[in-house]
């Protein structure tokens, strides 16, 4: 585990590599009622906020400059409870689409033992295919701005809302993913991470002595 610079395209950036669970690049990590204030403008999370190895951001134009690349990259949620329970749960493939597509985010087939708050339609809060919203620009499905609505007084920031929202690993007093972390079942952790997709080399590398099968 720890800091590294990387240089997904021109600009190097420095990111937190989570070693320990298998090679993640952290793209987002929050601790309930983090002093790192989630309620930002667009241009915030474009480029990222709040420190690297702490409650931090990244930034949609760097997720999308990682992700956009011919490499497929996966989504990993890790969320930890009050009892230090830890739940995951993977999105294979991940993208996230250019500033001209608002930070679109796009997941792919799910797993894990979390639920499945990103693509499971419950109450029709259905986040892949979201376009990004923050404060200063609504792309959501809600008559009002979903980052602007409040939950004990504190504003939801930015995520890629619905109508408005099955999950929401921005809001600061309340961590919100679905049924696993709630007003109700409190959690104290969640990261956002992402890796590359190991491709297993298709071929041999040598030529195969065996003999072709007839089909």
């Amino acid at each position: 585990d720890g800091l590294y610079i990387i240089q997904p395209k021109e600009e190097p950036i420095v990111v937190f590599c989570n070693m320990q669970d298998g090679g993640w690049t952290v793209i987002q990590h929050i601790t309930v009622n983090s002093t790192v204030d989630f309620d930002r403008t667009w241009q915030d999370y474009k480029y990222g906020f709040g420190s690297v190895h702490e409650n931090h951001w990244l930034g949609n134009e760097y997720m999308h400059q990682l992700t956009g690349s011919s490499v497929q990259y996966i989504l990993g949620i890790k969320l930890v409870n009050l009892n230090a329970e830890v739940k995951w749960g993977q999105y294979e493939p991940f993208l996230i689409e250019g500033e001209e597509s608002q930070y679109r985010i796009r997941v792919g087939l799910y797993k894990g033992n979390a639920t499945d708050a990103l693509t499971l339609d419950t109450e029709a809060y259905l986040h892949d295919n979201q376009k990004f919203t923050t404060k200063d620009r609504d792309n959501d499905n809600y008559f009002m701005n979903c980052a602007k609505l409040e939950l004990n007084g504190i504003p939801g920031g930015g995520w890629w809302y619905d109508a408005c929202a099955g999950a929401n690993l921005n809001r600061r007093n309340v961590i919100y993913w679905q049924k696993d972390c709630n007003k109700q079942r409190p959690c104290k952790f969640a990261w956002m991470m992402i890796k590359p997709i190991e491709h297993h080399q298709p071929y041999p590398a040598k030529a195969c002595p065996c003999q072709k099968v007839e089909l």
